[in-house]
């Protein structure tokens, strides 16, 4: 299972890392910017809950192919642009929902194994999943995707907390992480078919 968690940490940082690639690309960055953007993209949000955690040294540092495995998709997707069609901006939120749903499990996974309160889980999750994200949008000058009106860190939020109550009842770990990232996913591709968003809050002027 160790094996099968390694394996979808780093699918996850290749997802990532293409989202970070195809913000890049649209900003008009040369190599260097796209590799930049990318990684941290791929890995702002391990590195963040990770230090939050105290987990040392993090996943990157002591392990070279986080960078690796990053720097290979984010390569591979300037390649395949240039050689085939750009990919709009259907493809990059598609893509993002991925990365989203497998580090919203990673991250409540790792704070778990650090015997954190079940709300700490929660947040750790939901901070994985979008911390790379908003540090990627914010960069290249764009609204991050949590802020704006679509279904995003709540879709984190339930995908976090099934994967703990299945956790408790004590199902099979693949049947756990399969249907947790299965639920964030759903969730985000339903919000950008149906832009569906939770009710926004309208401070009225009454002068």
């Amino acid at each position: 299972m160790q094996q099968i968690f390694y394996l979808a940490d780093l699918f996850g940082v290749a997802v990532f890392a293409i989202t970070g690639a195809l913000m890049a690309g649209r900003k008009s960055m040369d190599l260097f910017g796209v590799l930049v953007i990318a990684i941290i993209t791929a890995l702002g949000g391990g590195t963040l809950r990770d230090l939050i955690l105290d987990n040392h040294p993090v996943s990157w540092i002591r392990n070279d192919t986080y960078i690796l495995v990053a720097s290979l998709a984010a390569v591979g997707t300037v390649l395949w642009v240039r050689l085939t069609q750009p990919i709009h901006e259907r493809g990059l939120l598609i893509a993002d929902a991925f990365g989203l749903a497998v580090f919203t499990v990673i991250g409540t996974e790792v704070a778990l194994q650090h015997n954190v309160p079940y709300s700490t889980a929660i947040i750790m999750g939901v901070m994985t999943g979008v911390a790379g994200g908003v540090m990627r949008d914010v960069i290249c000058n764009e609204i991050p995707l949590i802020f704006q009106k679509e279904i995003y860190a709540t879709a984190c939020i339930v995908g976090s907390v099934v994967f703990i109550a299945l956790r408790e009842l004590q199902t099979p770990h693949w049947l756990d992480t399969g249907v947790a990232m299965l639920s964030v996913l759903l969730i985000r591709l339903a919000a950008i078919q149906w832009r569906l968003g939770l009710p926004r809050f309208h401070l009225l002027d009454r002068d």
